[in-house]
């Protein structure tokens, strides 16, 4: 294909930079586009497709391919605009996915296929992989279908077969090491069920069209010759499979353009291989670089901030992103002194900037590493009444586990919940199927009594099952029963923790070292953290028999969704970096800025994971327009206790002229919310001292009274004026000290969590001055 200019007739080259006229007039060879972020990368892709068909080339010649049906929508909708739909719709347009597949079933046959296979999704596929181990006999706690799934799937994303997969020594010594000797017979007989019945899995799609290519010369070279020209978007992200693809598709002519951009890609997690677009020009000879560095999007400070991150990567294409928006406001960092106080300070801050910028909750963006860390932040909104969505995902406590757990607690104080029941009777597996429970069913409504007592007397209400599962029901009930019994005893919080470990939940959790199980048990460690809260809180204010019926009571007041109007739009946007690839907000928090919690600590181990999560954090920066706010706690609640926390070694790649402040020494450097307490807090405490009729300067001692619990040493010193550090809520000051009964309470005003009362016998907290 020839290179033509016609810019003076189309006119389409007009409406891009100069950069950008570059990547879309360049038609000739290889080209590798490098797009920072917000450079309009989309709209390079969008215009070098009509620049092509302007000159002439048929719709057909052209693949593009993306990653979301989304992305594919929304570029040949703009086509459409430039050059017409019904040249639009001609196009090879669509995920790599659809595009092969819909290669396949014209190619089946050559691969031993119909062209009418079926196509399994994640959840046909988990099933499948179910049966066979259970037809192998095999243990499924030990052989978890997700756990086996996800092997079999980076084998084959890595084009490796079943026959490849058993005759590797590394692979099969690494499965015996997970315990798992013969995941090989499992991939092999998911493998064969596929293919006698005609089926194939979304893996297969990539998986197959490699292979219908390597083994069909002749249907390789007759798609060479139709796709005259081959544009990928994120090429960032592709993995090895899809490469090879485009490489062979693109081998003879070399007419191939690609997009993406090297200091966004953070998916390695799924396969991704940095390595394709590092070393796109030595695997294609030729290749024209063109760099889009103007940043449309954000404001030239956090363009700045950005870049004096990213640059600390040894690995990556260099580029200098530029913005000539605004210079705009600097980088915010914000220190908490916990987890619980670091969402207190940005549900404040949001409704603060709300009002005095007049921007809407859409605006707003909250951003964390895990979906762990979501729900303090919900609970923040809540007590704030600002409306908020999880995008994504559920809100926390809508979320699978946590709800199979809470279905734990609600059997424990009613055991005649039937929902509750039904939920877990067999969760974790233990057994007792759906025939059972219909059993149990109707012999409780015959009798007119509810499943567990059913269960509770088997004999009594003759319930039709044989000895084995009996033995099995009366199992359940004796473990439901035990915790009942500890119900009385024992504080919500400790009772959880049995729960969660007795119930043989916590082993399944934490058996499944998927990405997605690692999620899982971080759920549940996150709804301990907020139990202990819960417990904690509720002490320091005079209660002191915290069970699990009050924390319920709390749950069903935070996932009550009664309230919200789903036509109210207006949300404050809550998500993990990861899902943020690609959107943009005003305003930006990114917050848990930790170490072992951002960077992770399972990246930490090696320069190449350490350095992607470095392009995480530039890829949460980056989605901010206006503003950008970071925060970290200097203690976190994990695994039953609080544990310091260190700031993340990111805070000092970022240049510190780029923040608010000017300093980084964030190891050592005092809490940015010291500001509150410099040059306003004479003023505040004044103000609180004159309130209750107490000059700052008569300090009031407060008489020592013995109580029954005995008092800490800070709790005995403790006097009006005095101000204080907690342990969740952060920096106060003591407005009053009162007597009740033999307890003595404080009453604090915190700068993030407003007014507290604090019994002092349970209160954690030092004193400041």
């Amino acid at each position: 294909m020839q290179k033509t200019e016609k810019n003076s007739d189309s006119g389409l080259l007009s409406h891009l930079n100069e950069a950008q006229r570059a990547a879309v007039a360049f038609c000739d060879g290889p080209s590798l586009v490098i797009a920072g972020a917000g450079s309009g990368k989309t709209r390079v892709l969008t215009y070098k497709i009509a620049y092509l068909l302007e000159q002439g080339l048929p719709p057909y010649y052209i693949l593009a391919l993306t990653f979301t049906n989304k992305a594919a929508r929304e570029m040949k909708s703009r086509i459409a605009d430039l050059v017409g739909e019904k040249r639009a719709r001609r196009l090879w347009m669509g995920t790599f996915h659809s595009i092969f597949a819909r290669i396949l079933r014209s190619e089946a046959e050559a691969i031993g296929f119909q062209s009418n296979f079926t196509i399994f999704d994640s959840s046909d596929s988990n099933n499948l992989v179910r049966l066979i181990i259970k037809e192998m006999e095999l243990d499924d706690k030990q052989y978890r279908p997700g756990v086996v799934h996800g092997q079999i799937s980076r084998a084959k994303n890595s084009l490796i077969t079943p026959a490849m997969y058993a005759a590797n020594t590394e692979i099969i010594q690494y499965d015996r090491m997970a315990k798992r000797p013969q995941l090989f017979e499992i991939y092999q007989r998911y493998q064969s069920r596929l293919r006698s019945g005609n089926s194939m899995d979304f893996d297969d799609l990539l998986m197959y069209t490699n292979i219908l290519f390597r083994d069909h010369k002749e249907v390789l070279e007759k798609y060479r010759n139709q796709f005259q020209y081959i544009l990928v978007d994120e090429y960032q992200d592709t993995n090895f499979a899809q490469h090879l693809i485009v490489k062979q598709l693109a081998d003879a002519h070399h007419r191939v353009c690609v997009v993406g951009d090297d200091a966004q890609s953070i998916y390695s997690f799924r396969g991704a291989n940095i390595d394709n677009i590092l070393k796109f020009k030595s695997n294609f000879p030729g290749t024209q670089i063109f760099k889009l560095e103007q940043n449309y999007r954000s404001t030239r400070n956090i363009v700045n901030a950005a870049n004096s991150l990213i640059k600390k990567n040894s690995e990556q294409i260099f580029k200098n992103v530029f913005s000539e928006n605004e210079e705009g406001e600097k980088i915010e960092i914000r220190s908490a002194f916990s987890d619980f106080e670091e969402a207190l300070i940005v549900s404040n801050k949001i409704a603060r900037m709300r009002l005095e910028k007049y921007a809407g909750y859409n605006d707003f963006a909250i951003l964390y590493r895990t979906n762990a860390q979501s729900r303090a932040f919900e609970e923040a909104l809540r007590k704030n009444n600002i409306p908020y969505r999880i995008y994504g995902g559920l809100s926390f406590y809508q979320r699978k586990e946590i709800k199979d757990i809470i279905s734990y607690f609600r059997l424990i104080v009613n055991p005649n919940d039937e929902e509750a029941f039904r939920r877990i009777i067999n969760y974790p597996t233990r057994g007792i199927g759906a025939v059972t429970v219909a059993k149990i069913t109707s012999t409780a409504q015959r009798h007119n009594v509810s499943l567990w007592q059913v269960v509770t007397a088997p004999l009594e209400y003759n319930l039709d099952v044989n000895t084995g599962t009996a033995k099995k029901l009366e199992g359940f009930y004796s473990l439901i029963q035990g915790f009942i019994d500890k119900n009385e005893t024992m504080n919500a919080f400790e009772l959880a923790q049995e729960i969660i470990k007795n119930s043989g939940i916590a082993k399944e959790a934490y058996d499944d070292m998927t990405p997605e199980g690692m999620s899982r048990a971080q759920n549940m460690q996150e709804l301990l953290n907020a139990m202990n809260e819960f417990v904690e809180t509720q002490q320091e204010q005079g209660e002191e028999n915290i069970r699990l019926a009050d924390f319920l009571s709390e749950v069903s007041l935070l996932t009550d969704q009664d309230t919200d109007n789903e036509a109210d739009n207006e949300r404050v946007t809550l998500m993990t970096v990861h899902s943020a690839k690609g959107l943009e907000f005003d305003h930006v928090f990114v917050v848990g800025l930790e170490e072992d919690l951002f960077p992770s600590a399972m990246a930490k181990s090696e320069i190449r994971g350490l350095e992607e999560e470095r392009r995480l954090f530039y890829v949460a920066i980056t989605r901010a327009k206006k503003s950008c706010t970071i925060t970290y706690a200097k203690s976190r609640f994990r695994n039953g206790q609080t544990n310091p926390a260190t700031p993340s070694r990111f805070l000092k790649d970022i240049d510190s002229s780029y923040i608010e402040g000017g300093e980084n020494d964030f190891i050592t450097r005092t809490a940015p919310a010291d500001d509150f307490w410099g040059s306003m807090r004479e003023q505040r405490l004044q103000n609180t001292m004159s309130n209750h009729t107490i000059t700052p300067k008569r300090v009031v001692p407060v008489q020592r009274v013995a109580s029954s619990t005995p008092l800490s040493k800070e709790a005995q010193e403790l006097e009006v004026g005095h101000i204080i550090e907690h342990e969740r809520f952060g920096r106060g000051v003591v407005t009053s000290i009162e007597m009740s009964g033999n307890d003595r309470r404080a009453f604090v005003e915190f700068e993030s969590a407003g007014k507290k009362q604090l019994l002092l016998k349970f209160a954690k907290f030092s004193i400041v001055e």
